[in-house]
């Protein structure tokens, strides 16, 4: 007779509890995005019911709702864009060259993630509230460049670290200068894990609401601030269109995390078993 696992059983047990209370909640959002009113507020809660695009339909013909989708879609891929162009590049310094200073000043980018966002949004409000470049989506993308350059040069540094430094030698044997060493050499074979962390900057970036919500009003709001706007309004809230404006902010992020899964291996200098 074959023996029972018990710790294995209550192991599968635990991680099946663990994926239900992980997943529930964002099932139950996008169940109750294709419901009627009707069944959002209906007790006890329906499995089964027709569903409708209407909550979408009308997620989308609000302006809120319409330009913080258009200004994330600008925002976050700009600020990812710029944050790598000065990131990437410096954090190859940082892994092939030694300078005075150099653990100092990694330290010092590590520790720009540590504050808490309240300490960083106030001095940005008071620029640019004198620069008049409050709640436009200019100042959000530099505000942005805070946390996409730290945290990009901060992980790049070790995908670089983990480039073969024969490779580098020999191209500069060949002619190559320091210029090319980093785009022909360095740069293609660390562009796997630099893939994978540039879609997790995206990712932080695009959930990113406080400094959001205290540097925009109106104009240069993003998503996650315009879909928050349901949250006040009391006991007539529209369940059906809430949901739906939380599904249309979780479907970039959902899409770019399967991706990221692939490229983990790389981040962390693993090798995929695919």
């Amino acid at each position: 007779m074959k023996r029972i696992n018990l710790p294995r059983i209550l192991s599968y047990v635990v991680l099946a509890a663990i994926v239900i209370v992980a997943l529930a909640p964002i099932v139950w959002i996008i169940l109750n995005a294709f419901k009627a009113r009707v069944d959002v507020i209906a007790y006890p809660p329906r499995l089964f019911f027709t569903p409708t695009l209407a909550n979408f339909e009308r997620v989308l013909q609000i302006g809120t709702i319409s330009r913080g989708l258009a200004n994330s879609l600008i925002v976050v891929p700009l600020s990812l864009l710029i944050g790598a162009i000065f990131a990437i590049p410096t954090a190859y310094v940082f892994a092939r060259y030694a300078f005075k200073a150099k653990n100092d000043l990694r330290f010092f980018v590590l520790s720009l993630r540590f504050m808490p966002p309240v300490a960083a949004v106030i001095p940005f409000f008071i620029v640019w509230l004198q620069l008049g470049m409050l709640d436009t989506t200019p100042g959000l993308i530099i505000t942005y460049l805070g946390i996409t350059i730290s945290t990009m040069l901060w992980l790049s540094i070790a995908s670089f670290q983990r480039v073969p430094i024969e490779y580098e030698e020999a191209a500069q044997l060949e002619g190559l200068g320091s210029l090319g060493v980093f785009l022909q050499i360095a740069l293609p074979i660390a562009l796997p894990s630099l893939i994978g962390m540039a879609i997790f900057v995206f990712i932080l970036v695009w959930n990113e609401f406080f400094l959001a919500f205290v540097l925009t009003s109106r104009q240069a709001v993003t998503m996650p601030v315009a879909a928050a706007t349901f949250a006040v309004m009391g006991m007539e809230v529209p369940w059906g269109q809430l949901s739906a404006s939380i599904a249309v902010l979780m479907v970039p992020p959902m899409i770019l995390s399967y991706f990221f899964m692939r490229y983990l291996p790389s981040i962390f200098g693993l090798r995929s078993e695919e």
